[in-house]
């Protein structure tokens, strides 16, 4: 397509290049307009920062020649006078859809999903297209490139927002007269990314985020390994990749987790992307500055929730309402922390919302100069265009906006367009201005006429002493149509209006329908809102607090380490010592210092804990909170992806698994197929980010699983291979077999192709990774076992695994762990042996045993679980506690920091108001690394403090709605809860 633009290209400026035309016009005189223009006595902004006051523009042929304010006219210049009037560069938008036909949902849906691509001589995956070109999708729309001038845009970069790997972008310049030639200024502008699956094809992988993910990473290990030479077929998806790969970078993020998601995807390459934002910034403002990325700001930010029902406005969250409060500060944040970035039209329903927006963002903070220059100047930069567009310096594209003052005030209108040089009239510049005040005397009585509003769209206001009257005015060419009425009566006038007088004056219809003259006095000149003798400041919106993290339950500050020496307490160390009565333990600098009686505080805080236990923190070995995916499905084989890429430190279950006493976890992918992905295993550190949660040295985990949901039996219409358990023990010999021939060719030293998946498979080989195995049946956990001992690995731990108690020797021979459920049976066929004396069982057999949740319910109560196995196969109390401490401390090879009291190891700690395994104890205070991320008392006064926040936010917004606001209706965010088969 490339050659057809370059050849509408040549044609177009045909009229230039050649002294004769080549074809015959049949249009008019042959003539091309060689003349200059000059705007003269303008106040120009000739960039953000850069202004000349009673200056000139002179342009030519679509450029800018010069500006200033001695400018020299050719004598062949056609001078145009703005007295009082302000120019301004126009507009650009970098991730616009303009013109450019956008893929839609095939219509009905498949019998059954569709594993293998559909395209010869591409990529692998449907959904990475860097070969399409939008270019090859664009047409001219005449309508909404006058939708997009009205609104100040001169340049619009447009691409097809379909898929992972979207191709590159069209920089369209929005000029109404000439040809494509003249308007497309790049018809190869930027490659566009996102983490959204095409909704035309039809490829069930990825289908998830963590999928898409681990597909763009695999990506570009290919592009490398293509651009060396190691392929000897062609794929046109890798060569456009690689063509395009010194172009600007685009990625569409849309949100602020995922920000960084797509920054670490671009880091691990060597690729700096400009990143489309979603408005949250502001809440991590700090992760958002360290990337280094541009960003492209949306404006859409959230209409106030109607909240005048209180049973409705119970539905709508505090995080949401927060977000309504805050989101118009997020330009004014990014400016203040030196984020640079772009305004875009994306998110918006109309772009003439665009000013409104600009205005509430300036409300909350943002410069004018900021936002022009986030319209303008940034834009450009982004786009490696800033020599042509953006400004009005010499040699740039006279693309530029007349306005009748600051271009973002409310009442300042917008008269002309220039694109290309090219005159887009939006507003007659001559139409006399009739805003003021006015006397008018009729039947016998005096009325008093206010004009305010926008020059060319003014507003009526009618007063007869004090009384405000129903009143309409439309003003169009030259002509006034006004009315108003006075209790039952009206009246109505027609007034032509006058360039040398100020006085309003015509035919004018009184209530009882005779006809006369009228003729109104100006009494008062129009003063703008922000011009009015003694007007004041418009009051600063009421921003609430941000809060870490910014959901209900999250703190105004984060708790910080302390040192603590606990007097007195029933210690449970989990270690040799066993349960020590009435003993201090000291934390300093968030470890176990010392344990002993009467120990010296040495300035650490004193908690009084006689009557109360300290445990150590209770660890999940199995658990789904906290994610914002479970299940890739797509393929039987999932290694590659990593739960770590969704981890979600705003889940409200990390604060509940607080208040339970848990303070690690291992999030685990699910079990849609027979290999699965990797682990995260984090502490419940509520309110920093989702990197500094997870463990430094994080010991290598991987999901296997085995069953029901690996063979497909829950689900409908799948027919991905395997479809039995038998087959099931196929993929594992494949996989492993395919693992051990890729570390050969690795060890070998010969040019190999970085596989993702297969290199996580061979650190199982190698012992650097870990496995975690759903299972149920005897069958199938000695299946996995023998495989292991085929292929040359270890299974580290069966999860789940109800008839463990049947092979519980043979797990322990192979030294394999057991975290399984305390009570849990009889909830689907596979689980119809299963007894709750499994753990004991296994236990007895000198198997570590622990006791996981599953359920982010459950593991709210996990000491409660741990205290099931005392009742069903008579453990002992300590060796009970281990179960939900030590022992998954065990199985996650974390147990030489966390797990139990003992010195030197991190000081996560419970503080329980009863014996820990009883249903009457609570924790008081949860304690990681020495810092309190749940107290009880401060969680009462949190419960206070979102109660009187949630108020203030209704009462502001039910002003708003006072104000005749537009309004959303109220809505509940619910979240979803994953299981293991959560797809």
């Amino acid at each position: 397509m490339k050659w057809k633009i370059a050849l509408l290209a040549f044609l177009g400026l045909g009229s230039v290049v050649f002294a004769q035309d080549y074809f015959p016009k049949n249009d008019g005189v042959k003539a091309s307009n060689n003349n200059f223009t000059a705007l003269t006595n303008a106040r120009i902004h000739v960039a953000p920062g850069q202004v000349i006051d009673q200056g000139t523009l002179l342009i030519h042929q679509g450029k800018v020649v010069e500006v200033g304010t001695r400018v020299k006219l050719p004598a062949n210049t056609l001078v145009m006078d703005l007295e009082g009037k302000s120019v301004y560069p126009s507009f650009i938008d970098v991730f616009s859809s303009y013109g450019v036909e956008q893929p839609t949902r095939s219509p009905g849906g498949r019998r059954s999903p569709q594993y293998d691509p559909t395209r010869d001589g591409y990529y692998w995956n449907d959904h990475i297209m860097p070969e399409a070109d939008a270019i090859s999708a664009y047409k001219y729309d005449d309508k909404k490139a006058g939708n997009l001038r009205e609104a100040g845009f001169g340049v619009v970069n447009s691409h097809i927002q379909d898929g992972i790997a979207r191709g590159c972008g069209v920089l369209i310049a929005l000029n109404g007269k000439g040809n494509d030639a003249q308007r497309i200024l790049e018809d190869a502008s930027g490659q566009y990314f996102s983490f959204e699956r095409s909704v035309q094809k039809q490829q069930s992988y990825p289908t998830s985020l963590m999928g898409a993910m681990a597909l763009l990473r695999q990506l570009y290990h290919d592009a490398d390994w293509y651009a060396k030479g190691n392929v000897p077929t062609t794929d046109l998806s890798l060569e456009a990749l690689l063509e395009n790969k010194n172009m600007v970078q685009f990625f569409a993020a849309g949100d602020n987790g995922h920000v960084l998601r797509a920054d670490g995807i671009g880091d691990a390459f060597g690729i700096q992307y400009v990143i489309l934002a979603g408005g949250k910034e502001y809440e991590n403002i700090d992760e958002i500055r360290a990337t280094g990325a541009s960003l492209v700001v949306p404006l859409d930010f959230p209409d106030a929730f109607d909240v005048s029902n209180p049973y409705q406005a119970q539905y709508v969250s505090l995080e949401d309402m927060r977000h309504w409060n805050q989101a118009p500060s997020n330009p004014a944040v990014l400016d203040a922390n030196g984020v640079p970035f772009a305004f875009t039209l994306h998110g918006l329903k109309e772009p003439k919302d665009l000013h409104k927006k600009i205005r509430k963002a300036m409300d909350y903070g943002l410069s004018e100069a900021k936002a022009l220059e986030a319209l303008t100047m940034e834009p450009a930069r982004l786009l490696g265009k800033a020599s042509e567009i953006g400004s009005l310096q010499p040699g740039r594209h006279a693309n530029f906006l007349i306005t009748s003052g600051p271009v973002f005030d409310e009442e300042t209108t917008l008269y002309e367009n220039w694109v290309m040089g090219q005159r887009h009239v939006l507003s007659d510049m001559d139409q006399k201005d009739i805003r003021g005040d006015y006397r008018l005397q009729a039947n016998g009585k005096e009325f008093t006429l206010s004009v305010s509003g926008k020059a060319e769209a003014p507003k009526l206001e009618v007063t007869r002493d004090t009384a405000k009257l129903k009143s309409k005015l439309s003003y169009a060419g030259d002509w006034i149509d006004l009315s108003f009425t006075d209790g039952e009566e009206r009246y109505r006038m027609t007034s032509l209006v006058r360039k040398n007088s100020d006085a309003l004056s015509g035919k004018i219809v009184l209530p009882d329908g005779r006809e006369s003259t009228f003729s109104a006095g100006k009494t008062g000149a129009y003063e703008p809102k922000n011009a009015k003798a003694g007007a004041r400041e418009k009051d600063a919106p009421e921003l609430v607090p941000l809060n870490y993290p910014n959901v209900g339950y999250g703190y105004r500050t984060l708790p910080q380490q302390q040192d603590v020496l606990f007097k007195n307490a029933t210690v449970w160390t989990g270690e040799a010592a066993g349960i020590l009565e009435n003993t201090d333990v000291l934390v300093r600098k968030g470890k176990i210092a010392r344990i002993g009686k009467d120990l010296p505080a040495g300035g650490a805080r004193v908690v009084d804990a006689a009557g109360k236990h300290l445990t150590a923190g209770i660890i999940d070995e199995h658990t789904h909170i906290a994610a914002l995916a479970i299940n890739e499905a797509g393929q039987n084989s999932s290694a590659e992806v990593k739960m770590t890429d969704v981890l979600d430190p705003k889940d409200i279950n990390i604060y509940r698994n607080l208040a339970g006493g848990v303070t690690s976890v291992q999030l685990l992918h699910g079990s849609a197929n027979p290999i699965g992905g990797r682990s995260a295993i984090f502490k419940l550190k509520w309110g920093k980010s989702a990197r500094e949660m997870l463990y430094e040295n994080m010991p290598e985990f991987i999901k296997f699983a085995l069953g029901e949901n690996v063979k497909q039996s829950n689900w409908e219409s799948y027919n991905r291979f395997p479809q039995s358990r038998m087959g099931v023990e196929q993929v594992f010999m494949n996989y492993f077999q395919r693992a051990k021939e890729y570390q050969a060719l690795k060890d070998s030293g010969k040019p190999y192709r970085h596989d993702e998946e297969l290199e996580v498979l061979a650190e199982i080989l190698r012992g650097e990774r870990f496995i975690s195995c759903h299972s149920y049946v005897q069958s199938e956990i000695n299946m996995l076992m023998k495989v292991a001992d085929k292929m040359g690995f270890k299974v580290n731990t069966f999860t789940h695994i109800l008839e463990g108690y049947k092979v519980a020797d043979k797990m322990a021979a192979h030294g394999v762990g057991g975290s399984t459920f305390s009570d849990w049976w009889a909830y689907k066929y596979e689980v119809k042996d299963a007894i709750p004396y499994n753990a004991a069982i296994m236990h007895s057999q000198g198997v570590t045993v622990a006791i996981n949740s599953d359920d982010q319910e459950m593991s709210r109560r996990l000491n409660q679980e741990a205290g099931k196995t005392v009742k069903y196969g008579g453990l002992s109390e300590e060796e009970a506690w281990k179960t939900v401490t030590l022992n998954p401390a065990k199985l996650l090879h974390i147990d030489d920091r966390v797990g139990s009291i003992r010195e030197g190891k991190d000081a996560d700690l419970v503080l329980w108001s009863n014996h820990p395994l009883s249903v009457y104890a609570v924790a008081e205070t949860t304690y990681i690394e020495g810092v309190p991320y749940f107290d009880r008392q401060q969680d009462a006064a949190l419960k206070r403090q979102m109660a009187e926040e949630r108020n203030l936010l209704i009462n502001l917004m039910l002003e708003e709605k006072e104000g005749g606001a537009p309004l959303r209706g109220p809505a509940q965010n619910v979240r979803r809860a994953f299981t293991c088969d959560s797809l």
